[in-house]
């Protein structure tokens, strides 16, 4: 029996090697939340998490602890998806040529060719298929914006006049700021608790700021602004051209301050003035272009296709002599149709990029190709030319260009507010 036992324990151990190993667990993908009817997954949260991490260490910006990155970017895939939602159920896409000519210059803005820029970022670990939806994505959700936002943004005579006049005002032109912020956004119909925790998140965030943390770290792990994940940078933007919160705050601020939590409609907010530069100089001479379009506009009823061949229409209209100011009143969706399509004295800057492409490379009396912008798809054609040395026309058309950027803002941060608030949102990050 002395033998027996020992030469039984080796069997039965054996018998244990011999069995073949469990499979290696894998996780299944899970979702992490449910937006209206759509699902965000664990792996999309992860490898958008990825990117960021990226992001963060290029900048050398400090790592906010990793459930708190992962809550605030999940909040901002929740933003991100309900306006994705919104413009796809308006029949907004971005094509395949229109997608490689924002690739083209976003790789010719950084002094690459295509190949080598889509090189670098493989080197870095970014899928290039990846990086190619993203950049459909920003496209989408900026074109989003203009149609939502931007071009429901007016300016009256009466707040021109007012904004020459006053004299803060005239302080502001010419100052450029570069600045970054902290956003923590507040639902429209907010109770007394929510407002009082919301501040008191602003207050926390503040009161880390004066012990020393680093803004853009802080940024991170609490804004809700679109730039949170890149530390809160706004970048270098014109005083007279922000919110009026922003601007007014700033024009007290030296460089490297940090405001106090400051309260709007959308929420409350935290600035940092990195630096100033700037101030009153005289205007420079700038070349003006006075043309007229026909717009076919995109919207929930006109696909992108629809548009496009209502235009071609218009288009062979012209081409058998149709009168061009004719066919804009009766074609046109812009408040120019009533004026035959006439948009009047156009300064550098004044239109969208693909716009203004168009009309600079035509000749004088020269009637454009289907253009495709933002707002639609458009028909140009090019009346005279000048150059403007800094007349009153010119600094009536600055200022209602400056009062439509700090007033579109404003309309977008509430926008987005709203947009978010109306949204069925399902969280299951803590679920196990």
């Amino acid at each position: 029996m002395k033998r027996v036992l020992p030469l039984l324990l080796i069997f039965v151990a054996l018998s244990i090697q011999a069995q073949p190993k469990p499979p290696k667990a894998v996780e299944v993908d899970r979702l992490v939340a449910v937006v209206n009817d759509e699902a965000i997954t664990l792996s999309e949260l992860r490898t958008r998490l990825a990117t960021v991490e990226r992001q963060l260490r290029a900048r050398n910006t400090p790592m906010p602890p990793m459930e708190v990155l992962e809550r605030q970017l999940l909040e901002r895939m929740i933003v991100d998806r309900v306006q994705m939602q919104m413009a796809r159920d308006g029949g907004m896409e971005v094509s395949d040529p229109e997608l490689d000519a924002t690739l083209r210059r976003i790789a010719e803005g950084n002094r690459l060719s295509v190949p080598d820029f889509r090189a670098a970022l493989e080197k870095d670990g970014i899928s290039w298929s990846a990086f190619r939806e993203e950049i459909r994505q920003e496209v989408m959700l900026s074109r989003l914006r203009d149609r939502e936002v931007d071009s429901r943004v007016t300016v009256s005579d009466g707040e021109v006049d007012n904004y020459l006049s006053n004299a803060v005002n005239a302080g502001e032109a010419g100052v450029m700021v570069d600045l970054a912020h902290i956003v923590i956004r507040v639902p429209e119909q907010a109770s007394p608790e929510q407002l009082m925790k919301l501040r008191t998140k602003a207050e926390q965030a503040r009161a880390q700021l004066n012990r020393g943390e680093d803004f853009a770290k802080v940024a991170a792990a609490n804004s809700d602004a679109p730039d949170a994940m890149s530390g809160g940078q706004v970048g270098q933007r014109s005083l007279d051209r922000l919110p009026a919160l922003y601007a007014e705050a700033l024009q007290k601020m030296q460089p490297g301050e940090v405001s106090t939590v400051l309260r709007s409609p959308a929420g409350f907010h935290i600035i940092k003035l990195l630096n100033r530069a700037g101030g009153l100089q005289s205007m420079p001479a700038i070349r003006q272009t006075r043309a007229r379009h026909i717009l076919i506009k995109v919207n929930e009823l006109v696909s992108e296709v629809e548009a496009k061949r209502k235009l071609e229409t218009v288009k062979e209209r012209l081409g058998h002599g149709g009168d061009f100011a004719e066919l804009a009143k009766l074609y046109s969706n812009d408040l120019s149709a009533a004026k035959g399509g006439d948009l009047g004295w156009l300064n550098q800057g004044d239109t969208v990029p693909e716009f203004e492409r168009a009309m600079d490379s035509l000749a004088i009396g020269q009637v454009s190709d289907l253009v495709q912008s933002p707002f639609g798809w458009h028909l140009i054609q090019v009346q005279e030319r000048r150059v403007d040395e800094g007349s009153a026309e010119r600094k009536r058309l600055l200022a209602r260009q400056a009062l439509r950027e700090r007033k579109a803002e404003e309309a977008y941060q509430d926008w987005v507010r709203q947009l978010r608030d109306r949204a069925y949102v399902e969280y299951r990050l803590e679920d196990k």
